[in-house]
């Protein structure tokens, strides 16, 4: 259809016609993008055109404006139309009357329409007070009517914003920085807002209206491109839900990448990403260049009264080789020459860093321009600074999107590309993979004092998941993919193999801390054999802080830490020669050794319910060099001990209650405790953590009513549990990948290791429980954890004699649990 069939069908159908025509547009497989986007807004031109024309044959003095993304000619599918019906104030009465002939019909066909009625002199003051409306008027863009009148709105309102920057533009800086506060990054978000996160369709537009202040102008390479990106994922956003909504929520990713031509759903959020990337570090470089101006306009007339005038040169103090200080910035001395220089932005970024300053992005273009690859292996100077960058905290952020921004991170490590921008669709983490892994460099770098290595535990944290890029377990990829990065680096041959151990291993200490026996024998045999020296022992142990503690604050806690460094002892006692002995049981405190003797002279279970918190994650006991968080102590839940007689069906009973109760467990410890000589009798202590789903906690006195009544079988709690699911259905969501039960090989000498790795959700343990009742085999301890949405759970179980489980008994059990949670 021609833009002239177009404004004919609309001019005769009306409402009807547009919306015929409308509906053509959208539905065009031809036309997508920034010309779908402009055709529609000229065919909604053309209607309000008419209708305009239809409605205002005797008034003059009024026009009729597109402002916001409908002036800027950018209309999405579902886009509500902003506009404003301006007058001279003549014909107050015609006016009205020509507002009805023109929203009524925008109504009927159930368009968002955001309208006003002003003359000049009510547009000018009502900007000057709300500068959301301001910001609309600087996109406005004549539709109908008088055509002086738009010219000298225009006109008014750039002048307003032009003689009002000094104030208005940190009003605007004020406003975007609230609103990244409330919205989240959108680089880093699984279920990202594409308008009003940081770096989404927002800021492109602060960033406008600053370049139209004229007293600062943004980086112009690749915005419009970042903006357009955004922009098309939001009209493929609208057209497949047929909803007005600028979330791209998880269950609308594939239809939308499949819109728009793209693999999956992660490549679509990498494009995303991207595109939020370039945009959020334009508006960094923007707002720090409009913040140099107003402290130099601030400060200008002083001096010029003190020195009588004349133009001073901005002081330059030395930061490297090459590297100077200039207006709170790190910019090229003049002798630099980054063609002579192949180390130079190594250099720069590292004094950048270790100075607490951001790196100018005329220093960043000019290196990327300019400078000749590094040669290989690197020359020792080029991997110190690489390692001083990484070691200078959190600074290194800020400076390596800098040069991420202009492509110098691939041109310096090419293996970079594949994590760049990479998601992570796990609940646990809250970065992108390779945000994640600068995250963990700054994390580490506050651990440095603690190894003989800190070189090398600082290049370990910066690409421990550079594997997550290829096919396969990370952890295995990224050992060959680290080992030849190091080579290129140059580190030696000695060195790179250490790199590579710490890649390959990187997950050894949690995992086996949090989901392991250790009192066994075999767990830290086998810890101490893969890890082999004190020297990577210590640095593994290094890195897994730093790694969780960047992953999000799921993944690390004061027990999770204190499981790693009992692990870390044992092993480092392993590795110093000490002999492994038979497990002895632990001696019991004095409450759990209260709580056995009151279950055993009562015959039923006895239990404790008491709040708990520690330190806030990343606190480090025992290093006194060590940086130490402040702030409140971390909420850790509430203790839950419960001692009661060795009987079947304490796991699934104690599981089940806590279900019914609402309680979440976060940690599960079950074990056989030992009592004090001449009491008989045994006695299984749980020692669990809990919170409350939702409201108070309950009860203790509740709690162990319905354990009794659990545990001789007057209370069914399956049926219990069906009866509540089946009143209060979940919200299906994403569907989760199915649970997976493994038998973990050679992980103890005296039991079967059952791993089970599930999706979880309220009585998942309690079905665990059940399902190792049924298959009839004696549970010697369980370790169960949750990160996030994922349960991670170790069941150490024998045979009805305490023997570990033969072979294909093992795997019979593993497969029947696995079949149990699928079902």
């Amino acid at each position: 259809m021609t833009s002239t069939d177009t404004h004919d069908e609309t001019q005769d159908s009306g409402p009807s016609g547009y919306a015929a025509a409308r509906l053509r547009l959208l539905t065009e497989e031809a036309r997508s993008g920034p010309p779908r986007r402009a055709a529609l807004a000229r065919l909604t031109d053309d209607w309000l055109t008419g209708l305009f024309a239809a409605g205002a044959e005797q008034l003059r003095g009024a026009s009729l404006i597109a402002v916001g993304g409908y002036g800027r000619g950018e209309l999405s599918p579902r886009s509500d139309l902003d506009l404003l019906l301006l007058h001279d104030g003549s014909d107050p009465k015609a006016v009205a009357a020509l507002a009805d002939r023109l929203w009524y019909p925008v109504w009927d066909l159930g368009i968002a329409l955001d309208h006003s009625v002003r003359t000049l002199a009510e547009a000018r003051r009502t900007a000057g007070e709300d500068l959301k409306v301001q910001l609309g008027l600087l996109d406005a863009r004549h539709i109908a009517g008088d055509l002086g009148l738009t010219a000298a709105l225009r006109t008014a309102v750039l002048a307003d914003w032009r003689n009002q920057a000094p104030k208005r533009l940190p009003e605007l800086q004020e406003l975007c920085a609230e609103r990244a506060e409330r919205q989240g990054e959108l680089q880093y978000l699984l279920e990202p807002d594409l308008k009003e996160a940081r770096g989404g369709l927002r800021d492109a537009t602060a960033l406008r209206a600053v370049a139209a202040s004229w007293l600062a102008d943004a980086p112009r390479e690749g915005l419009a491109d970042a903006r357009r990106r955004l922009l098309d994922v939001r009209d493929a956003l609208h057209l497949t839900t047929g909803r007005v909504t600028d979330r791209l929520a998880l269950q609308e990713q594939d239809q939308v990448a499949a819109a728009l031509g793209l693999l999956d759903a992660d490549t679509l959020l990498r494009q995303v990403y991207e595109a939020a990337r370039g945009i959020a570090y334009a508006g960094d470089v923007t707002w720090r260049e409009v913040g140099r101006v107003l402290r130099s306009r601030a400060v200008r007339p002083r001096l010029r009264a003190m020195i009588g005038g004349g133009k001073q040169n901005a002081e330059r103090s030395p930061l490297a080789e090459g590297v100077v200080e200039q207006d709170g910035e790190a910019v090229l001395a003049r002798a630099a020459r980054p063609e002579r220089d192949p180390v130079l932005p190594l250099r720069a970024a590292a004094a950048a860093a270790q100075a607490g300053l951001p790196l100018s992005l005329h220093a960043v273009r000019r290196l990327a321009a300019t400078v000749r690859p590094l040669p290989t292996p690197w020359p020792a100077e080029a991997r110190e600074q690489l390692v001083t960058l990484l070691g200078a905290g959190r600074p290194t952020v800020d400076v390596w999107e800098a040069l991420e921004a202009e492509g110098l991170i691939t041109r310096l490590l090419p293996d970079w590309e594949r994590v760049r921008c990479r998601p992570q669709r796990n609940a646990v983490h809250i970065w992108t993979v390779d945000r994640h892994l600068i995250e963990t460099a700054v994390r580490a770098s506050a651990l440095t004092r603690r190894v003989h290595r800190p070189d090398l535990l600082l290049v370990a944290a910066l690409l421990h998941d550079i594997g997550k890029g290829w096919p396969g377990d990370h952890s295995v990829a990224g050992e060959t993919i680290v080992r030849d990065m190091a080579a290129r680096i140059g580190f030696d041959r000695a060195d790179a193999g250490i790199l590579a151990a710490l890649v390959r291993h990187h997950l050894l200490l949690v995992e086996t801390a949090t989901r392991r026996d250790l009192d066994d024998p075999a767990t830290v045999r086998a810890v101490a054999d893969t890890v082999g020296t004190q020297d990577t022992l210590e640095l593994l142990h290094a890195l897994t802080e730093a790694d969780a503690l960047a992953t999000g604050p799921a993944a690390w806690s004061a027990w999770r830490a204190s499981l790693v460094a009992d692990l870390v002892a044992r092993v480092s006692a392993v590795l110093a020669g000490d002999p492994l002995e038979e497990p002895e049981a632990a001696a019991p405190t004095a409450e759990q050794e209260r709580l056995a003797l009151e279950a055993v002279a009562t015959g039923g279970p006895v239990l404790s319910l008491r709040a708990r918190t520690e330190p806030p994650a990343g606190a480090t006991t025992g290093q006194a060099d060590t940086p130490q968080p402040t702030g409140e102590p971390e909420p850790l839940g509430v203790e839950l001990l419960i001692a009661v007689p060795d009987q079947a069906g304490v796991l699934p009973a104690v599981a089940g209650v806590l279900a019914l109760h609402r309680l979440t467990v976060r940690t599960a410890e079950l074990r056989t405790l030992e009592l004090p000589e001449g009491v008989e009798g045994s006695v299984l202590l749980l020692d669990w953590r809990v919170a409350a789903e939702y409201g108070s906690l309950p009860q203790a006195a509740r709690l162990r009513a319905d354990l009794v009544r659990a545990l001789d079988g007057t209370l069914d709690i399956a049926g219990r549990l069906a009866e509540r699911d089946a009143a209060h259905p979940r919200r299906r969501g994403v569907v989760p990948p199915p649970a997976r039960v493994t038998v973990a090989p050679a992980a103890s000498r005296l039991a079967t290791v059952i791993e089970v790795r599930a999706q979880d959700a309220p009585g998942l343990l309690f079905r665990i429980g059940q399902a190792l009742e049924d298959v009839a085999v004696c549970l010697r301890s369980a370790h169960a954890s949750t990160l996030g949405a994922n349960a991670v759970d170790a069941f150490y179980v024998t045979t009805l004699e305490g023997a570990p489980l033969p072979g294909e008994e093992a795997v019979s059990v593993a497969r029947k649990l696995e079949e149990t949670l699928r079902a």
